[in-house]
């Protein structure tokens, strides 16, 4: 009887060692090692929708849900380009850094406006997402319909360069409408007002195709910029952008409501550089977005002027479905009543109805394939 090789059961190839030899357990080692390596990647493979906005991104896992809610801010070092922060951290760091070191937001407006720190911020949101180089799936991405075709074919290179395979755009108002739970594909008329950080979108939806549609580059961002505009006039006093979010949250309203009441405002003196407290009133918070709340208002009133007349009688009974995190500044679904005479109802999760919307269609993304190919355009 030999005493050489034996085929072991697990290994089926002739002239392997079952408990023998070194080289041999070394092989199967490296074999299975790979193997294991490779099959979470399989198992994890599943399609992404990102919500890339101006203040937020939101991502959507087929088959999980939403994986990640970060402000879109990174920090980074001026000197090396170096990144040191995204998300929650970078944004607590906006107005508290070295002058070597600042804290950004490479998206204003719904378009990327500095496209290397983008592309880090996609690819480090990828890979907490668990995308790596074996695994590269199919990424849906909501933006402004506002966006110009080079806009468009920005974010797409930013995603492929950041590690996703295949890149697919779907305009946000679209989006919004079916995470809203809105019957687009019906012969019905539909209506959705989108406040985000940077942009402001109203269209009108039939047929799964968009009947009227109206977008301005105008949103929360204009908010806090305008707040921040009348301190400095009104009171000589310079204050931050988070300074100006915290008032918008704490008093900001564009109707008035019970329960009003005065903030105490911290800044720097414009004229002594000295640190100095005021005192604003609701009322001049209101007076200071006016402006930028009539433009969204004024907007959202010609789109449903330009619906037709059977769908604005279908919108009229429906109402106009409020989203986005600008909606959710106190009065702006009274005011909107109050312009269009139309009831308008705020969803119930309006910061993260875009991308459950986009997460819906990431089950039928195949045959959904002409409505991204018009948001290519």
């Amino acid at each position: 009887m030999r005493s050489g090789l034996v085929r072991s059961p697990s290994c089926p190839h002739p002239g392997t060692v079952g408990s023998g030899t070194g080289a041999a357990r070394r092989s199967r080692g490296r074999f299975c090692f790979a193997f294991a390596f490779l099959v979470p990647c399989a198992v994890a493979r599943g399609d992404l929708a990102i919500d890339l906005g101006t203040a937020n991104t939101l991502v959507y896992a087929k088959g999980r849900g939403i994986v990640l809610n970060e402000p879109t801010v990174v920090a980074y070092n001026t000197r090396t380009r170096q990144v040191l922060a995204m998300g929650q951290e970078a944004w607590q760091m906006i107005g508290r850094t070295p002058g070597y070191i600042v804290a950004v937001r490479p998206m204003r407006q719904g378009a990327i406006t500095d496209f290397d720190i983008a592309e880090r911020m996609l690819r480090n949101i990828l890979q907490r997402c668990g995308v790596t180089k074996f695994n590269r799936p199919r990424v849906l991405v909501c933006v402004p319909s506002a966006l110009t075709a080079v806009e468009r074919r920005a974010v797409k290179e930013a995603a492929r360069r950041a590690g996703a395979g295949a890149v697919y755009l779907m305009e946000q108002p679209m989006a919004a409408a079916i995470g809203a739970g809105l019957a687009v594909h019906e012969p019905q008329g539909s209506m959705v007002v989108d406040i985000g950080g940077g942009t402001a979108e109203m269209a009108v939806f039939s047929l799964g195709g968009v009947v009227a549609l109206r977008a301005i580059r105008c949103g929360g961002f204009d908010f806090d910029g305008a707040i921040q505009a009348y301190v400095r006039s009104r009171y000589a006093l310079a204050i931050g952008e988070r300074t100006a979010e915290w008032v918008k949250l704490a008093i900001g309203s564009a109707y008035p409501y019970t329960g009003e009441r005065e903030a105490p405002v911290r800044g720097r003196d414009v004229s002594t550089g000295l640190p100095r407290t005021i005192v604003l009133t609701p009322e001049e918070v209101r007076a200071a977005v006016e402006d930028a709340v009539q433009q969204i208002l004024s907007t959202a009133v010609t789109c449903l002027a330009e619906a037709p007349p059977e769908l604005a009688q279908d919108i009229m009974f429906d109402g106009i479905h409020l989203v986005g995190g600008g909606s959710l500044l106190r009065g702006v679904t009274q005011r909107l009543a109050n312009a269009t005479a139309v009831p308008v109802h705020l969803v119930d999760l309006p910061l993260e109805c875009v991308v459950m919307g986009a997460g819906r269609c990431l089950e039928s993304l195949d045959q959904l394939r002409p409505v991204f190919a018009q948001a290519d355009r």
